[in-house]
């Protein structure tokens, strides 16, 4: 599958092609996107020393089947499908250890996403009602449809999409009708909510704010035929009776029609907008961007492999794994990301040459933290006595630095993530964000020699060659050049006066550097 990739990508360049990434360059890659890290300078020295055939593909395996994959693409989804939103009481805990649970072994994404639309809050998928949030109707179609079929379709709720001509009021109001009858319910013994279905009776109507004809439908997916409302006897809609302050169970339950015709190999629209958004994770960009305008006017930029990649990942049963393999074996994602000889710019749809990714606030983190040798703050935990002033922190009226990784984590995302609700489709760059690396008070903390960090490990060395060496491989994942290594030198000859103090410095600079902040 990885040879037909490149051969669709190379029968389209339009011109000639980086050559392949260097070892380094690779492995630092292929760290950050499969599990969120950079390796660590012994991962990078033994890298960069094997000499043997098919290394890259074997670190590519162990890297998707370690437990950091999971822990990884669980931050990646839930961004994906929350965008950082507190959408309903599900705790953070549960729903993180459901997706981790998800991507486990062999994870289906079509299983994933149908469990969420179709979610009760019953059994062991309960954390799954989670995107669901509070049941808003009208959030829910336009998510749905948005995330899950490439179409932004908020303008449709009114009339029909002024600028898309694929895009109908009919298809807004035709995925309403799914969703319409979903609402919470508190188990009265319980005193926990579910998610219920009233008995759906009638069609949805709805009318353009430009004419006065009404219109009906009822549920129905773009593409798609309607599925008609069954009628029922007085008393006989229904599955099970009310119980424990939950209405009835009606036979007809249109979201859970939902979860199964939409996340299905049958419809198209789903498994190519998939495929397009893990594409784009991986490669950089989507076939088509922005990622929810699929539409006719914005066609994707290699249809064949997009219709290749459909038939298979279907017929590997959405096995998320499986594609993120097949993307990360080819040339096409193994490429450089510097420009091919003679070339000064390239088009960004021919993936000629890698496509530079900023760092998620996740990736940054734990990045920083492997960097400088203080991983061990990962797993500390609240004590719970007094809850961190977050906002303090940033204006200066709280001087303390936080010690529980859950604060730390805040922190970064607040500071380089989007705000809630907006997608973190591609790298948004600002002042704030380089001032923070520059002079934030925590990371300054990681800097200062401790026991076994990397700062530490650097003043036990003599030899500034040895210095060089493992600044070079623990922060930017590959070795020096020969003027960087001279430029060290120099620099700690320059100033054997505060020679700790200038090795804080040195890992600083690399840390505050264009290379460290993005993924290339």
């Amino acid at each position: 599958m990885s040879a037909a990739i490149d051969r669709l990508i190379t029968a389209k360049a339009g011109g000639p092609l980086a050559p392949v990434a260097d070892d380094a360059a690779f492995l630092r890659r292929i760290h950050l996107d499969l599990v969120g890290n950079i390796p660590t300078s012994v991962q990078t020295r033994t890298f960069l020393r094997d000499k043997s055939a098919g290394k890259r593909s074997r670190v590519i395996d162990q890297l998707l089947a370690s437990k950091n994959f999971a822990e990884h693409w669980t931050d990646r989804l839930s961004v994906m499908l929350l965008e950082r939103q507190q959408l309903s009481q599900v705790p953070d805990d549960e729903w993180r250890a459901y997706l981790k649970k998800s991507l486990q072994d062999q994870p289906r994404w079509n299983v994933l996403i149908g469990e969420m639309i179709a979610a009760t809050g019953k059994g062991e998928s309960r954390a799954a009602m989670r995107f669901l949030g509070k049941g808003n109707h009208h959030r829910l179609t336009e998510d749905i449809s948005r995330l899950f079929l490439g179409r932004d379709l908020e303008c449709a709720r009114c009339h029909d999409h002024p600028s898309v001509d694929d895009w109908t009021q009919a298809h807004y109001w035709g995925l309403y009708a799914y969703l319409n009858q979903t609402r919470l319910a508190t188990h009265s013994g319980e005193k926990r909510s579910y998610f219920v279905e009233n008995l759906a009776t009638k069609k949805v109507e709805f009318q353009s704010v430009f004419f006065d004809d009404q219109e009906d439908t009822g549920p129905r997916l773009p593409g798609g035929k309607e599925i008609p409302i069954p009628t029922f006897d007085e008393h006989q809609g229904f599955e099970k009776p009310a119980a424990d302050g939950l209405p009835a169970v009606p036979k007809f339950r249109p979201r859970e029609r939902l979860a199964r015709d939409l996340a299905s190999g049958r419809n198209n629209l789903f498994v190519r907008n998939s495929i397009n958004r893990f594409w784009k994770l991986m490669m950089g960009r989507g076939f088509w961007m922005p990622l929810d305008q699929a539409h006719s006017e914005n066609p994707p930029s290699h249809p064949e492999l997009l219709d290749l990649l459909e038939r298979q990942f279907v017929a590997h049963q959405f096995d998320i794994k499986w594609l993120l393999r097949q993307i990360a074996f080819s040339a096409s994602y193994q490429r450089s990301s510097r420009l091919p000889p003679g070339e000064t710019e390239v088009e960004p749809e021919s993936y000629r040459v890698a496509h530079l990714k900023g760092l998620t606030p996740e990736q940054l983190l734990h990045s920083i933290l492997r960097a400088t040798g203080n991983e061990e703050v990962r797993a500390q935990e609240s004590t719970g006595e007094e809850k961190f002033d977050h906002r303090g922190y940033f204006t200066g009226t709280n001087t303390g630095l936080p010690t529980a990784y859950a604060d730390i984590r805040t922190i970064f995302v607040e500071t380089f993530g989007q705000p809630s609700g907006v997608p973190e489709d591609d790298f948004a760059p600002g002042l704030n964000k380089a001032l923070f690396l520059m002079n934030d008070r925590l990371v300054l903390h990681w800097l200062q020699p401790r026991k076994h960090n990397l700062a530490s490990r650097l003043a036990q060395m003599k030899s500034p060659d040895a210095i060089a060496k493992e600044l070079y491989c623990a922060v930017l994942s590959r070795l020096p050049e020969e003027d960087e290594q001279q430029e060290l030198s120099t620099y700690l000859e320059a100033h054997p006066d505060r020679r700790r103090a200038g090795l804080s410095d040195l890992i600083w600079a690399l840390l505050t550097s264009t290379e460290f902040r993005l993924n290339h």
